[in-house]
């Protein structure tokens, strides 16, 4: 089972692209990676931001998919209108399966998208995806609406379901992971302290992915994503196959 990352390089590998290869690993599934952004960031701070460009974008692409038989991808930071444009032509193109982590802020507050960024993503990038998994700052820009409550946060997912099926992530929420592909269900977890632990979203919509990969179905890839970021939270470590206790992903 092979899965794809399509997403910025964080060299301190606590978010981006080396974290989805690693969440992907600790859950049994082969990852792969193209790189859409450079970045020189750690934990704390964003100092520069590279863009890759368009043409290097889809030759990494062009030749993963020639040599590994890859039916799902997973996007992060594709920070520019030209990268939304390019990536959702080659998900059409390729029929491939996507999850979308819209990112957009980073934890420390630095912008990872350029001005438009939100209205290109769901005209060039959502209609080709089968799920995206916004927090509820990136589900407010979406859905043109405040978030203040789960029941904020169920309307929210509702608009944004008519486009694709959503899981708005419960770090916000008390811990209440906000799901709608046709039906709504919430799947509650445990949190940890207050402070926003660098790259637990992507980790989060790695796993997902990773669950799907594996044919579950939607609540069940969630309920194990969420544990499996608590977990790395709680140990304080990320992409070691023991940080996982099971739950039937590994």
């Amino acid at each position: 089972m092979i899965a794809l990352s399509i997403a910025g390089y964080d060299p301190s590998g606590g978010a981006g692209i080396l974290n989805d290869i690693k969440t992907f690993q600790a859950m049994g599934i082969y990852g792969t990676g193209v790189i859409t952004v450079l970045t020189a960031q750690n934990p704390n701070k964003v100092e520069f931001i590279e863009p890759v460009s368009t043409d290097f974008i889809e030759k990494q692409l062009e030749t993963l998919l020639e040599a590994y038989p890859i039916q799902y991808c997973k996007t992060g930071m594709l920070y520019n209108i030209d990268n939304l444009k390019l990536i959702g032509n080659q998900i059409k193109k390729h029929k491939l399966t996507m999850v979308v982590d819209p990112v957009m802020v980073a934890g420390c507050g630095a912008d990872l998208s350029v001005e438009g960024y939100t209205n290109a993503l769901k005209k060039y990038i959502l209609p080709n995806a089968t799920l995206t998994t916004p927090n509820v700052f990136e589900a407010e820009l979406i859905s043109g609406q405040t978030i203040e409550s789960v029941d904020d946060a169920i309307d929210a997912a509702m608009k944004i379901g008519k486009i694709c099926d959503v899981v708005i992530t419960g770090g916000h929420l008390k811990g209440s992971n906000v799901i709608f592909n046709g039906t709504l269900s919430i799947v509650k977890n445990e949190l940890l302290g207050n402070e926003e632990v660098h790259g637990t979203g992507c980790s989060f919509s790695a796993a997902v992915t990773a669950g799907l990969i594996r044919n579950y179905d939607l609540k069940k890839s969630v309920e194990d994503a969420a544990e499996f970021v608590k977990t790395g939270v709680e140990h304080g470590k990320w992409g070691t196959l023991d940080q996982f206790h099971g739950k039937g992903s590994c």
